[in-house]
């Protein structure tokens, strides 16, 4: 399957600053009190909050840090309430652009990524306008010493994955998002896995020229820029 596409990969080979890391442990927070609202906070019942959680500790976000987002997400007093929103528009060069964002303020949430859509150049659509374009999927990286692509494919298959492939120095496991936990957790006794979660997987993939492209980037990381903003998806290869 084709069209792996994820919030961190334009800015995969950049350092991580401070602030960088900062902005990703907030952007998790946020999916963590969305998940221990939906179900609860104990990650051995609530298999949403244990998807986010194994995201954490991927992206190096300390266990106390964890605890207490779980911890506040659990009060009655002090937790915000946080509400998904997925905006689709049309990118340069006839790209496809999906943007999940988690936020306390539907209207400022809409302005910014309105004005971002705006000023690059780029369309906001309306629902459905780019999704079909897009499956729902459970994407598991899985990084190892030797890229042990067959030991990979045949653990995840046996675990109700639906597709294996390498990309770059890594290899991706698509699945159901139902079977996420189940194949991660199995692919995970063997092998370090680096990331995990739903994502929105582009059916086909479009190549950019350098002008368009260059275009692209600038647009998807003044979107990764915005604090709501928690994965950009897109078709570009």
């Amino acid at each position: 399957m084709s069209g792996h596409s994820k919030w961190s990969t334009i800015k995969r080979a950049k350092e991580k600053t401070d602030n960088e890391r900062g902005k990703i442990f907030t952007k998790i927070g946020r999916e963590i009190a969305v998940a221990v609202k939906m179900g609860g906070p104990d990650p051995s019942i609530n298999s949403k909050l244990s998807d986010v959680i194994a995201k954490a500790k991927a992206n190096n976000m300390p266990s106390d840090t964890i605890n207490r987002s779980i911890k506040k997400a659990s009060g009655a007093t002090d937790a915000v309430n946080y509400e998904e929103i997925i905006y689709e528009g049309y990118g340069p060069g006839g790209s496809a652009v999906m943007v999940k964002c988690l936020t306390d303020n539907k209207n400022r949430t809409a302005g910014e990524v309105r004005h971002i859509f705006d000023r690059r150049g780029a369309g906001l659509g309306t629902t459905n306008s780019v999704g079909y374009l897009f499956n729902r999927k459970g994407v598991i990286e899985v990084g190892t010493d030797e890229l042990n692509f067959d030991k990979v494919m045949e653990i995840a298959l046996e675990a109700g994955a639906d597709d294996v492939e390498c990309l770059d120095d890594v290899i991706i496991v698509y699945t159901d998002p139902a079977n996420l936990s189940t194949v991660r957790d199995a692919l995970a006794q063997s092998f370090e896995i680096t990331s995990s979660g739903v994502e929105y997987v582009a059916s086909m993939q479009i190549e950019l020229n350098d002008e368009n492209l260059a275009k692209f980037e600038g647009l998807v990381d003044a979107l990764e820029d915005l604090d709501d903003v928690q994965a950009v998806y897109h078709n570009v290869k």
